[in-house]
């Protein structure tokens, strides 16, 4: 049983403490903010085992300009960023061939397949089972010809043993009553889930933590080194830590650290917006996906959330809003009548890598340091079984699928 830091107070950190404890393991969590106030707080709540499509795929680039004329697309890019980004850039061209995406789909899956049951299981033992809502999640397209362009990726889920179930417009009603009419082509992906509210989930399971005797302590995390004798130490604002083993789970801020020990990453600063509609509750039984506009619309504790957009900017730079007033234009598109007024706003930096697959492994200068960042847009689903994989690894057993993968020397020529 060693003593063991956990970086980072997201799902994906919060639930790997929670694993590492349930073995034993003396647990400390340490971050800057509370647990779930960072980017986990602002997703779109998919527990999605059948959401395994990688961003770069073949035909990506091409629509890139198309995406940055139109106000309401779904990428906007700062090109002061682009020289910085220019080696992630790179690695998302080579990720965009088909062999790779097949791949890349095939790892995503190995990830998320288990999501809906473990949640089950975190969240029953946490005793907020009723945070989970098992109905699927419903993709939608206005126009024939962007039905036909999911077909790879719908095809990459079958491939997978995910169910996807063609869906006409009568269905499309049956199960969101409240879409616009202009919606006649889709898919649902049954197996799929997703919770009430993102933020609780992540608290409730803090406080659990908290109750099996785990440490969670408020500090920035500003150094990491390793001595020759296998003790790691943590430098924060306010103090130092020391630990046999260190899980660097840390969001965008990983970069960084990882770096510190010798391993560089192209992880970018993804970041996302959200708005939330309070009161709002648009006739649908389960979260629905604009399939061409690339934006999801989730039934929420709060209201309805409309979460989307991938804006390339630094991470520190100030919110362009604009892109929240772009979610509220598209909302009142996909359900007609709705008024999205009085919306509370949120911004946030997913830690993307190029080939949307996280960085999960020791480091290879520091063994005593594991990874587990770089999550992206799957954060929540794949918190699970990058926990269970960060056990196996602090266990030194072998880890229950392979890691090979997910580990951050794949970026050769970074």
């Amino acid at each position: 049983m060693k003593e063991t830091t956990v970086v980072g107070a997201g799902i994906v950190g919060i639930v790997t403490a929670i694993y590492l404890q349930r073995e034993g393991h003396r647990v400390t969590v340490v971050d800057r903010q509370a647990p779930g106030e960072g980017t986990s707080f602002g997703n779109a709540g998919s527990v999605a085992p059948a959401s395994i499509i990688p961003v770069a795929m073949p035909g990506t680039l091409k629509q890139v300009p198309k995406w940055l004329s139109d106000p309401l697309g779904p990428l906007s890019l700062s090109w002061r960023q682009l020289p910085f980004m220019l080696p992630w850039f790179l690695h998302f061209q080579r990720a965009c061939d088909v062999d790779r995406v097949r791949r890349g789909a095939a790892i995503l899956r190995s990830l998320n397949a288990p999501a809906v049951e473990a949640y089950a299981d975190l969240l029953g033992a946490a005793g907020a089972p009723e945070l989970l809502r098992r109905e699927g999640m419903l993709h939608v397209y206005k126009t024939e010809a962007g039905f036909k362009a999911s077909a790879f990726g719908r095809k990459l889920r079958t491939d997978n043993g995910c169910v996807v179930e063609l869906v006409d417009a009568d269905r499309i009603r049956e199960l969101a009553p409240g879409l616009s009419s202009g919606y006649r082509w889709g898919f649902n992906l049954p197996d799929n889930a997703h919770v009430h509210s993102p933020l609780r989930v992540v608290q409730v399971l803090a406080e659990l933590f908290k109750r099996n005797g785990g440490t969670i302590i408020r500090a920035n995390v500003t150094d990491i080194e390793c001595d020759t004798g296998g003790c790691v130490k943590l430098h924060t604002d306010g103090m130092s830590l020391s630990a046999e083993c260190v899980v660097i789970a840390a969001g965008y801020a990983s970069g960084k650290l990882a770096a510190k020990l010798g391993t560089r990453v192209p992880l970018a600063p993804e970041r996302g917006y959200h708005i939330e509609i309070p009161g709002a509750v648009p006739a649908q039984h389960c979260p629905v996906t604009d399939g061409e506009s690339r934006f999801v619309a989730t039934p929420m504790a709060g209201g309805l959330r409309i979460a989307g957009t991938s804006e390339f900017q630094a991470a520190d730079a100030a919110p362009n809003w604009a892109r929240a007033e772009t979610l509220a234009t598209l909302a009142e598109k996909m359900f007609p009548g709705l008024q999205s007024v009085n919306y509370s706003r949120w911004m946030g930096v997913r830690p993307s890598t190029p080939d949307s697959t996280p960085v999960i492994g020791r480091s290879s200068r520091h063994p005593q340091v594991v990874f587990a960042f770089g999550h992206g847009h799957w954060g929540l689903m794949a918190a699970p079984v990058t926990g269970q994989l960060v056990t196996d690894l602090v266990a030194e057993r072998a880890p229950r699928i392979d890691v090979s993968p997910f580990r951050p020397e794949r970026f050769s020529f970074y």
